[in-house]
């Protein structure tokens, strides 16, 4: 099987800055792993878009060129410094150009990278998949397909069957490949670095003139012969069938068996995350502040008058917009998020998780229960459908993020298995066809009140399943008509700021306005 999600690789995560974690967090991932390829030895980089791709239009204003930078610096997605990675790029003694040409992979987020030094030269093709997940797809015209969950050895060479003797019966691997083309080079994917006394034994052999070590991006591995105990939500109810297991503990099953890693720490893995969330609404609602950004910090006007009593009564729908704003804010400033499932859509979910959860007075223990069962609804979005805006349009992230909460919503609240899924379908139901056209080329309107919208959908979709409501269309078949709707959107209508509101006279004027008075460390670059 192609594609086995992680709930903690491509559902709830990663933990990030910026406004967006398919730009931001993926270009980073990819531009880290570029490094580990030119051993941190880079003098010169041009990167390349697809002018009919998203990243043409968006590459700067979304993060691209920010994750990108810190990347090829070495940095995680949540270093402080990751606003200012053009200025420290400079400080490097590293040089870059983007050129926008015609290429020949066409899913929209392609990245091509040629990177140079004074020895050598390297070419990598990477796509963004959605959600901070990526594929390189191409290194030094060779077909390959790594999305940083091995550690991957390539041993450029000459002749291969003397080194892959060798290698077959002197290390552990879990696969080993032979790329030949004008350059080739043997793939090794494992779940260690070789030993350095095997590379320097390899690199005595005559044929062989490098070997390059790429270290794992994602949190969970991959492995040999990896299975799970089920990939969709039929096949779900037939593993739980003699179990009768609530949502919250099949989602413990998957990703322990998906990870190799014991049901703890699971539990524990996602008790780290929710602190990272509640984080996040704390510091919005203490207000925040970013030059290059359209929506002032209005999460503590909120506050104000929710606790004076000027607004409408309804403790967990108050809460729920106070919170999504708060953590949208803090992305756009910025700060530190958790991607659930992307950073566009990063409020959604853990805004009315966390909001009911409060005027519910409900412990800790309950909102990890929550996260995990929204994070099983997100592997099944994650396997059959995507997350990627410049895929599906913004049902791929605020309608995913509003299914995965509904769920999580009605196992919070004592609902059965048979509910969560309900609502699951329900909710996601109501968001087929959103389109993603963000105004000023910034992620944060639209962006904002659609995250609040998948908020309240999920709330009203985690009612009417409580009330045993009619779902009608099974969850995998909605899951199923998600994909195939997105594919019938229309490009511009897909994060490439050419269409929507995106286009709108006042939207062009915002952006223009934006564009010429960027922050200060742009200023200075």
């Amino acid at each position: 099987m192609a594609n086995i999600p992680s709930i903690f690789n491509d559902v709830i995560g990663p933990v990030m800055r910026g406004p967006s974690s398919s730009h931001c967090a993926a270009s980073l991932r990819i531009a880290r792993i570029c490094r580990d390829l030119m051993e941190g030895q880079i003098k010169d980089i041009l990167i390349e878009f697809d002018p009919n791709g998203s990243l043409a239009t968006t590459h700067k204003s979304q993060g691209s060129d920010m994750g990108l930078f810190g990347g090829f610096l070495g940095w995680e997605a949540f270093d402080e410094r990751l606003p200012e990675s053009e200025k420290y790029l400079s400080t490097a003694g590293i040089n870059y150009t983007i050129e926008i040409v015609t290429l020949d992979e066409k899913h929209p987020n392609t990245y091509k990278i040629t990177l140079s030094n004074e020895k050598e030269s390297k070419e990598v093709i990477a796509i963004s998949t959605g959600g901070g997940m990526i594929e390189v797809i191409y290194i030094d015209g060779n077909r390959v397909s790594i999305a940083g969950d091995y550690y991957e050895t390539l041993i450029y060479c000459n002749q291969s069957e003397p080194i892959l003797t060798y290698l077959k019966s002197t290390i552990d691997f879990d696969e080993i490949i032979f790329h030949e083309g004008k350059i080739s080079f043997i793939e090794i994917k494992s779940q260690n670095n070789l030993p350095d006394l095997i590379c320097k034994e390899i690199m005595h052999m005559p044929s062989v003139t490098a070997i390059k070590c790429v270290q794992p991006v994602l949190p969970i591995m991959a492995r040999k012969n990896l299975s799970v105990p089920f990939i969709s939500c039929d096949e779900m109810l037939e593993y739980n069938k003699d179990k009768n297991k609530a949502l919250w503990e099949l989602a413990v099953d998957y990703e322990s068996k998906r990870g190799n890693i014991s049901a703890q720490e699971v539990m524990d893995k996602m008790k780290l995350i929710i602190h990272i969330m509640g984080a996040a609404i704390e510091t919005g609602l203490k207000g925040t502040h970013y030059d290059d950004r359209i929506l002032r910090s209005q999460s503590p006007n909120f506050k104000k008058n929710l606790d004076a009593n000027h607004l409408l009564n309804g403790d967990v729908m108050n809460n729920t917009i106070m919170y999504v704003t708060s953590i949208m804010e803090v992305k756009s400033s910025m700060g530190v998020i958790v991607a659930a499932p992307t950073a566009g859509s990063c409020g959604g979910l853990p805004g009315v998780v966390f909001g009911t959860a409060h005027a519910l007075d409900l412990k800790e223990d309950a909102i990890i229960k929550a996260m995990l069962s929204a994070g099983l609804i997100g592997v099944f979005i994650a396997a059959h459908a995507t997350f990627a805006a410049e895929v599906g349009g913004c049902m791929a992230e605020t309608g995913s993020g509003g299914g995965m909460a509904a769920a999580a919503l009605v196992e919070m609240n004592g609902g059965s298995l048979a509910q969560s899924i309900a609502a699951a379908s329900l909710a996601l139901q109501n968001s087929l066809g959103i389109i993603c056209d963000p105004i000023g080329n910034r992620v944060e309107a639209p962006c904002l009140g659609r995250n609040v919208m998948a908020a309240m959908n999920a709330i009203s979709s985690a009612n009417m399943a409580l009330s045993n409501y009619e779902h009608l269309i099974p969850l995998d078949e909605v899951i199923n008509t998600m994909k195939a709707v997105g594919d019938q959107i229309h490009h511009t209508l897909r994060c490439t700021n050419l269409g929507g509101l995106s286009i709108t006279p006042t939207a062009q004027k915002i952006e223009a306005m934006l564009e010429a008075n960027p922050p200060s460390f742009y200023k200075s670059c």
